[in-house]
């Protein structure tokens, strides 16, 4: 373990590439769960390349770590968290283009802005998405408008071995919350997003799902988002909020962490929780729906084993 902690620390020495052993990593989590890791910052491509060749020596595939909206973190990680912070030129987003050549690294919201100012058609299926576009890109996140992937031209990844490798998406890229390209220890680090068309009535779409969102979704409160996937078969689709709040779970609390009373689909950190007891309450949750309904839903986040 001193030698990996010492290989980390050398890192350093590459330009591009900030390591901190041990960082507090509270408030890369929507959630702030108390959560503490080794963190290795990249702001550039060349050094992304580098960095995946040093991990690879190691035999080390890092955690990545986006801006924590779709991620429960553990309390001490055993591996290394990856957070890019690749440079963009907003006024890259100063005119309406066909395709945008994006880092991974930009996060949705100001992609939205963009949107709703010239009225991108297709732009509104994340909307309120609280994500870097790289982690959107990775689950095909998406709202009741939509999901990510029908906007995805293709898609820049980093190998294991510092290789880039571009993915032209096709039909069969993409499925609910899931995408069926990207490799092991493979980092997203450019997306390439179209737009469908100019429509005025975009822009009015996306303000009316904002206030929507803020009406029925506990938003100002510390949440990862939906906790688990709609369960979607041939013949149905079963809304997971739907099945708890006729359970009458809204509400419901175990050590600091609350069944939303707003949308029973989101969890709240009501207090100083950590993953620990996020992975309880899940599985509390869990076992309830499939007591009751028979049915198994799926965490949507990403949860580590407890």
């Amino acid at each position: 373990m001193g030698g990996i902690i010492k290989t980390l620390e050398a890192l350093n020495s590459i330009a591009g590439i900030e390591v901190e052993l041990n960082h507090d990593l509270t408030k890369f989590s929507t959630m702030r769960l108390l959560a503490a890791g080794d963190l290795i910052t990249v702001s550039s491509v060349e050094a992304l390349a580098q960095l995946q060749i040093e991990l690879q020596k190691l035999k080390i595939t890092p955690i990545i770590l986006g801006l924590g909206a779709n991620q429960i973190l553990e309390k001490k990680a055993s591996k290394p968290y990856l957070h890019l912070e690749l440079p963009f030129d907003k006024s890259y987003l100063g005119k309406v283009r066909d395709a945008y050549t994006l880092p991974a690294s930009v996060s949705l919201s100001i992609l939205s802005s963009h949107a709703i100012k010239n009225g991108l058609l297709g732009w509104e299926v994340f909307t309120g998405i609280p994500a870097s576009l790289g982690g959107a890109v990775f689950m095909n996140a998406g709202t009741n408008l939509g999901e990510i992937g029908s906007i995805v031209k293709s898609v820049k990844l980093m190998t294991i071995n510092g290789d880039i490798r571009t993915e032209v998406i096709g039909s069969d890229s993409f499925s609910y919350r899931h995408n069926h390209f990207v490799k092991p220890g493979e980092v997203i680090f450019e997306v390439e997003l179209i737009q469908l068309g100019i429509d005025p009535s975009i822009s009015k779409k996306i303000k009316d799902y904002l206030e929507l969102r803020n009406r029925s979704q506990p938003l100002k409160e510390n949440t990862c988002g939906c906790m688990f996937k709609n369960f979607k078969d041939l013949s149905t689709t079963c809304l997971a909020g739907q099945f708890l709040d006729i359970l009458g779970m809204k509400g419901f609390t175990v050590n600091g962490i609350r069944v939303s009373p707003q949308h029973a689909n989101f969890m709240e950190n009501v207090g100083n929780a950590s993953h620990e007891e996020v992975v309880a309450i899940v599985k509390l949750v869990q076992a309830e729906l499939k007591l009751q309904f028979g049915i198994e839903f799926e965490t949507e986040v990403k949860m580590p084993k407890s």
